[in-house]
């Protein structure tokens, strides 16, 4: 594992001179075309870096913080739009908003200690029980011989969410330690009520800011003039759904190194056009009539979950991809440990 720390730091090392480039020389191109083409060689490096990495937890954060989240906040600083404009004063900041997931509250409470938001003991309770579940959780590995399917796979889903909140909230840390007022990354999306607050207000929520204005808006306003303002937004959540579908293959494939069979991209497609259903049915109905709580959580808990089940985990388990985590337990251990003594800085 030595080696792949190394070749991490060499990775970064590239990436740090590239967003550089992007700062003092790229940001001083005309908006348009000129700058997008200008910004090829930094697409280029961000889709190719995170091949030299092995490591299921070390690559794939790297391939989500610059193919993903890296490529597609450059697009929108090539025409003056998202998170990078107006370019910040400095450089940290530059590459911090560039590459990590982290998006700046817009209207930050510190100059107003009265409205600053109180850290309350049900955050404290959550931000320490969820590490010791992920640790839980690697070290019950152990007895899969003896556990039922099921539960293995319950194991896997939870575990695929605590690593990817917890591992996302210590990227965005140094930007917190600088002062930053950062959004929320995760909502406790074991809550929500239906697909639409699932994904658009509880999930991964720096994908969904990040996909809203390089897919949704534009394909709405595309739509617009083609279905009429009342439509529009249902070929934009498809389309961003679709978007999504493919970015997952993508990133499947920097894990299994294996050609995409499409499942996770027909399941980003079913969930899109299953949010669309619904809001139309919402639009319909209004205020009439809605499923309590009690009802309609199970019912999103349980469609997400028998749905990724059918077409999102298939392809982890058939290239062995959930296997090389468990390998790589021991780093996670680590992390958790990090990630505890974050949060008690």
């Amino acid at each position: 594992m030595g080696g792949e720390i190394e070749k991490c730091i060499k990775v970064w090392i590239i990436v740090i001179t590239s967003l550089c480039y992007c700062y003092y020389v790229v940001a001083r191109i005309r908006k348009g075309m000129i700058r997008l083409l200008s910004l090829l060689p930094i697409f280029y490096l961000f889709i190719t870096l995170p091949l030299i990495l092995n490591s299921i937890h070390i690559g794939g954060l790297t391939f989500f913080f610059l193919v993903w989240l890296g490529n597609f906040k450059l697009i929108l600083f090539a025409f003056d739009q998202g998170p990078l404009t107006p370019l910040p004063p400095k450089l940290f900041h530059f590459i911090s908003l560039a590459c990590l997931p982290i998006k700046i509250k817009q209207h930050p409470s510190h100059q107003n200690p009265k409205t600053a938001p109180k850290v309350t003991s049900r955050s404290i309770f959550f931000s320490v029980i969820k590490p010791l579940v992920l640790a839980i959780i690697i070290r019950s590995y152990e007895f899969r011989p003896i556990m039922h399917p099921y539960l293995v796979f319950a194991l896997y889903c939870f575990h695929l969410y605590l690593a990817v909140e917890i591992g996302l909230a210590l990227a965005a840390a140094p930007a917190r330690a600088c002062g930053f007022e950062l959004e929320p990354q995760f909502n406790e999306p074991y809550l929500a009520t239906s697909l639409q607050d699932f994904w658009g207000q509880r999930w991964n929520l720096m994908v969904t800011s990040i996909l809203r204005p390089t897919v949704y808006n534009p394909v709405r306003r595309l739509s617009t003039d083609i279905v009429g303002p009342r439509l529009a937004s249902l070929p934009a959540v498809i389309a961003s759904f679709l978007v999504s579908g493919l970015m997952h293959e993508v990133m499947f494939y920097y894990f299994t190194r294996a050609y995409p069979t499409w499942e996770v991209t027909w399941f980003f497609i079913l969930h899109g056009v299953c949010v669309a259903i619904e809001i139309v049915v919402k639009k319909a109905v209004a205020e009439r009539w809605q499923l309590h709580r009690a009802v309609s959580t199970p019912l999103t808990a349980g469609f997400v979950a028998v749905t990724g089940g059918w077409l999102f985990f298939p392809q982890i388990f058939r290239n062995g991809v959930h296997e090389k985590v468990i390998k790589e337990y021991p780093i996670m251990i680590d992390f958790v440990k990090a990630n505890l003594l974050f949060y008690k800085l």
